[in-house]
């Protein structure tokens, strides 16, 4: 394991085609930063992380031999799933809840937060795919979030969301493989969020930009709130990621073999 104060990263050298990312792993605050201003049970909720999400990639990692990376600071510290302009970078109000340490930050205390903290861990990306991409690894990135069962007093009922960027090619097939897998689940599909709501920095800046084949997924953190609920949406996932990747490859294969028969008989 590589670590550094803003990141973590796992099982680099790990032979999966997919690399896992988790921008909202921990909810830890650095001393300095004091609690916002919030009590233990704000720092503790979904409001300064995504509950269970870090457990399901550490999972994961195990079973299908992915690397993954994975912030170490809070959510409320700075979201490194937004863009360094995103008014929501550093949140002043997180769903219905005030931060009150993140409000009038200057210039310099705003920047010093993403150099610290956003910065290292979108490099620690870039490094990691870099490093793949110059040995000839394939790679599908799938990053994975958790979400709230109610939020601002609305229930919401999918146990598990998708959300794509500009490529929906391997979300489509995922969608369809959890479908088949689970059919007594209700998935989202860019729900509970989708690329306009400004929340896919990651996938669209380190999949969509590379044109590589990409994901993101939501489950909600009631259902993977325990040790057994993690296991079961653990393997469901790792199922439903290879054989997703595997219709993508057969598709290919179809689509290639067809038109290497239609340019012999032409």
């Amino acid at each position: 394991m590589q670590e550094g104060t803003a990141v973590a990263v796992i099982n680099a050298e790990g032979c999966s085609p997919f690399v896992l990312v988790c921008d909202h792993a921990s909810n830890f605050i650095p001393p300095e930063f004091g609690d916002l201003g919030l009590t233990q049970a704000e720092r503790e909720s979904h409001i300064a992380w995504d509950p269970g999400a870090l457990a399901v990639c550490e999972r994961l990692v195990e079973l299908l031999d992915a690397p993954l990376v994975a912030s170490k600071v809070s959510r409320i510290v700075i979201d490194c799933n937004r863009d360094i302009d995103a008014p929501d970078l550093i949140w002043t109000l997180s769903e219905a809840t005030p931060v009150p340490g993140n409000l009038n930050l200057t210039a310099a205390e705003r920047q010093s937060r993403i150099d610290r903290f956003h910065t290292p861990f979108h490099a620690a990306i870039d490094d990691l795919l870099n490093a793949r991409a110059s040995s000839g690894q394939r790679t599908v990135l799938v990053c994975m979030h958790s979400f709230t069962p109610i939020y601002l007093g609305i229930a919401r009922p999918w146990e598990i969301g998708l959300i794509h960027g500009t490529g929906q090619r391997y979300s489509r097939a995922l969608l369809t493989q959890l479908e088949q897998i689970a059919p007594e689940v209700l998935i989202g599909w860019n729900e509970p969020y989708a690329a306009l709501n400004g929340v896919t920095l990651t996938l669209e800046k380190h999949g969509d930009g590379r044109g590589l084949d990409a994901t993101m997924i939501e489950v909600r953190n009631d259902e993977i709130a325990d040790d057994a609920g993690v296991a079961v949406w653990s393997e469901r996932l790792a199922t439903a990621l290879v054989s997703a990747l595997a219709v993508i490859d057969s598709a290919s294969a179809s689509v290639s073999a067809g038109g290497a028969q239609h340019a012999e008989g032409g």
